[in-house]
Formats: structure tokens, sequence, C-alpha cells
């Protein structure tokens, strides 16, 4: 919804219709590329959460610039070439199969550390959900802690994206069922239960997309939105209901 996957997304774009590289020299540049672009598009909603405090504001300038790139790579599809239109088309769909031993190590590298620095900093997220003036008062480091959460999550979602393609609803969905499932909003309970629940998710949607039984397999982005579209819905229906009481 920040629009990190859709820079991801348009770095990976660059590499698949336009650069034209391949073997391993295609596995990084395409992990570098969505890096760089999910960063650029992290950096610029970091610049504006500096000036604009509202959060709604915010994620209406994220659906912006998502919508700012997908136009954006529309017109590198128009004009690109056609094996790699189809390349870049059954890469969107996203998929888990296609990630090759070379995509995995790179993953690993860039996702298990950073994972365990987003661990690390569980409990100055819990001060920052009380309020800036309060993180403060107990020592925290906001605008460290601002660039430290934003260049993670940039990394972990470029990588993921990259590899696997742009696999939507996963990162709004979860973290709200784990908190629905655990009935807590601890981070340092309810990041490692995120990470527990995406990863059923997951493979749940991975299940679902081979349809077993038959030879056809779905894109795994439709079937993860199928998925997290009646849980966003159902968020914002009771977060109504909560205001009106």
């Amino acid at each position: 919804m920040l629009g990190i996957s859709s820079g991801a997304s348009f770095g990976a774009a660059i590499v698949v219709l336009g650069a034209g590289a391949t073997g391993l020299v295609a596995t990084w540049s395409l992990a570098i590329a969505a890096w760089i672009g999910a960063g650029t598009v992290m950096l610029l909603l970091l610049f504006v959460s500096y000036r604009i405090k509202d959060v709604m504001t915010i994620l209406i300038l994220g659906i912006m610039f998502s919508s700012g790139l997908a136009a954006i790579i529309s017109i590198m599809q128009y004009f690109s070439q056609a094996a790699a239109l189809k390349s870049f088309v059954i890469w969107s769909m996203g998929s888990l199969g296609n990630v090759t031993g070379a995509q995995l190590t790179i993953m690993a590298w860039a996702i298990l550390p950073l994972l365990m620095v987003t661990l690390a900093y569980s409990k100055v997220l819990n001060g920052l959900m009380l309020g800036e003036e309060y993180a403060l008062s107990m020592g925290v480091r906001i605008q460290r802690t601002r660039l430290v959460i934003f260049a993670t999550t940039s990394i972990m979602a470029g990588t993921i994206t990259a590899f696997c393609g742009p696999i939507g609803f996963i990162g709004i969905a979860v973290p709200h069922m784990a908190r629905f499932l655990l009935n807590r909003s601890d981070h340092r309970v309810l990041m490692p239960a995120s990470m527990l629940t995406g990863m059923v998710v997951m493979v749940f949607s991975d299940i679902v997309s081979r349809l077993p039984g038959t030879e056809q397999i779905l894109p795994i982005n439709a079937v993860t939105s199928l998925i997290g579209i009646p849980v966003v819905i159902w968020l914002v229906v009771m977060n109504r209901k909560a205001q009106s009481l």
C-alpha cells in the first residue's frame, strides 16, 4: 500500500524488460534494481513523514506512488519485446516455484539478518505505539529507528519482490490476522507471530494456487489477494464500529 512493492517492481521491470541480462548477472541485477526501487520509494515516504504527520495522507501518497510507477511500467511493457514482455507478465503473477538456488541464497543472506534486526527493535516499536513524546522519554532515537526500519523493510520487500514477484496483501493482512488471533499488540510477540502466520498463509496460498488434482497453476498473487481483501475489508468495518462506540 505504501508503494514499496511497486518500487521494487519498477526496478525489476527495468532489468526484465530493458537490460536483458542472463544467469548470475541477471539474478544480482534483479535484486539490486529491486532494492534501489523499493529504497527510493521508502526515502520519499520518509521525507514526507518528517513534514506530514497524518498517517492517512502518507498512505494516500503511497497509493499515488504505486499508481505512478504502475503507469510507467505499463509504458515500458508497451514498448518492450515479446519475449521480455512474456517473462515480465509471468513474473508479475508471482510464484514460489521459480526461485533458483542462487536466488534463494541471496534471499537468505539478505532477509535472515534483517529479520533479527527488526526483532531487536520490537521493544522500541512498542514505545512508538504510545506516541513520539513517550518514546523520547524512554530514550528512543526516533529518526534512527525510522531509518533502520525503513531500510530493512526496503531490502526485505525488494528481495522478495525481485525473486517471487509482487505478491500482494500479505504484508497488509497477516499482521492484523496475527493480532486478532493473539489479541495482543506487543511487538515482541506480534512480530514473530506475524512471521509464522505469514509463512502459513503463503504455503496455504501456494498449495491452493497449484490446484491439487489438476495440471493447472493459478497466479499466487491472485490467491493471496482473494485471502487478503476480505481481511482488509473486515478490518475497516471493525474500525468503523469501534469509532462509532
